[in-house]
């Protein structure tokens, strides 16, 4: 029998928990809303600078000094320029992330497409939702202990409306902070803000979803396993070698150029001299025609991968904004293109989607988020492919990775769970 007053606990309990989703729903909602509109039209501009710059080649010109603008106008702002790493910073500390990189990296971003800069979006996307949602739970009156999940679910909303990839952006903002735990009480809210805000993006500036049609997909055997198994391995390696020149140059073109202002300026007018020399805008923006006839299964060259990681090296050294994980799926899926052409049991389709997922684990360290962008892009047909592609490239790449603010809270090469502390 139970007693009166274990009664009202219970009640308590109860209630206390359906007032935490109930609030979180609530915030969610308005999180998503806000970022689909601002993800939207950030989404929009950004394919407007890129069809621009495509039918107006002069605006290449301006590569040697659009570094040197965004530059002074972070200056200028006085915006934080440690990019995605403050937000990974932020959820982990619940420290809040100033507004005013909201409008900096909008802006810098659409201005380093219309430039022709080697930059992806999805930096941009990650920083717009974690400082908006920041604001947002100011607004709110959020105790510090719950900014964390309000940067999350800012990241997720942003990452959906501007990828359209509802189902990975809700599990990224989780998974990626740290590496091998998830802050599950983070899941609902970031569900519900990703998938609120891929609809208000679709429906206020007619987003179309992000799908891409694999052209053929065998049956599962022993073989084809084989095939997707040994190239994550490839994806693996290549990943490291993509992060390792982003970072490395980086940091040698900072101790070599000391002033921002001179280093924007060379290696700008190093990327427009490669432009030309490239002969077009193959490895300017990001590259989505080139992944798509990847995926589709056209012949690809075979050093596309390696132009586009010095593309991209050069860019983020010089200055620009933008993101590194769309080059780095490029990468991924020319890698699958070519490896294609050796295994023919998987063929040129399916191992270039294969390597959309490998690559993105790789250099994020986000195996599941990986997985779900695959289904998202693709569909359920090729899914055992996929599996296996990311599980053996998030081990072959070890320890490497885009953001130096990720944490390894868990090792990948470890037996046991982590309250046990079991060792191998």
């Amino acid at each position: 029998m139970i007693s009166k007053g274990q009664l009202k606990q219970r009640l308590a309990t109860t209630g206390s928990r359906w007032w935490f989703v109930l609030r979180w729903v609530a915030f969610a909602l308005v999180c998503g809303v806000v970022l689909g509109l601002v993800g939207g039209a950030f989404a929009k501009l950004i394919d407007l600078a890129g069809d621009v710059r495509t039918a107006h080649p002069a605006f290449l010109l301006l590569l040697p000094v659009g570094a040197l603008l965004i530059h002074g106008f972070y200056k200028a702002i006085r915006a934080d320029d440690t990019g995605t790493n403050l937000i990974l910073s932020s959820v982990q500390s619940g420290q809040a992330v100033p507004l005013r990189l909201a409008p900096a990296i909008f802006f810098s971003t659409v201005f380093s497409h219309l430039c022709g800069a080697s930059v992806g979006r999805e930096g941009a996307a990650l920083q717009l939702g974690g400082s908006v949602s920041s604001a947002l739970g100011k607004i709110f009156h959020l105790h510090r202990d719950d900014h964390h999940v309000m940067v999350m679910c800012g990241m997720s909303a942003a990452f959906s409306a501007i990828f359209a990839t509802p189902m990975s952006a809700a599990v990224f903002s989780m998974e990626v902070v740290n590496v091998g735990i998830m802050h599950y009480a983070a899941l609902l809210p970031c569900i519900v803000s990703s998938l609120t805000a891929r609809a208000v993006a679709r429906a206020v500036f007619d987003l179309p979803d992000a799908r891409y049609a694999v052209t053929s997909i065998p049956t599962l055997s022993f073989g084809t396993a084989v095939e997707a198994g040994v190239f994550g391995l490839a994806c693996g390696f290549v990943c490291i070698l993509y992060c390792s020149c982003l970072h490395h140059a980086e940091t040698g073109f900072q101790k070599r150029i000391k002033s921002p202002a001179l280093r924007a300026v060379i290696l700008g007018a190093l990327l427009l001299g490669m432009t030309y020399l490239s002969g077009g805008q193959t490895f300017n923006g990001t590259g989505s025609s080139v992944i798509g006839d990847a995926i589709f299964g056209v012949s690809l060259p075979w050093y596309y991968l390696l132009v586009k990681i010095l593309f991209t090296s050069l860019s983020l050294a010089a200055g620009y904004k933008g993101g590194e994980i769309v080059p780095a799926l490029f990468v991924g899926s020319c890698l699958g293109n070519l490896t294609g052409a050796f295994f023919p049991a998987c063929g040129r389709s399916l191992l270039a989607a294969c390597g959309i997922g490998a690559a993105f684990c790789g250099v994020t360290n986000s195996p599941i988020t990986a997985l779900l962008i695959c289904l998202d892009l693709f569909g359920m047909d090729g899914a055992p492919y996929y599996l296996l592609a990311v599980a053996v490239s998030y081990l072959a790449s070890g320890y490497y990775g885009l953001y130096n603010t990720q944490k390894i809270a868990w090792p990948k090469y470890r037996a046991g769970f982590p309250e046990s502390g079991e060792k191998n």
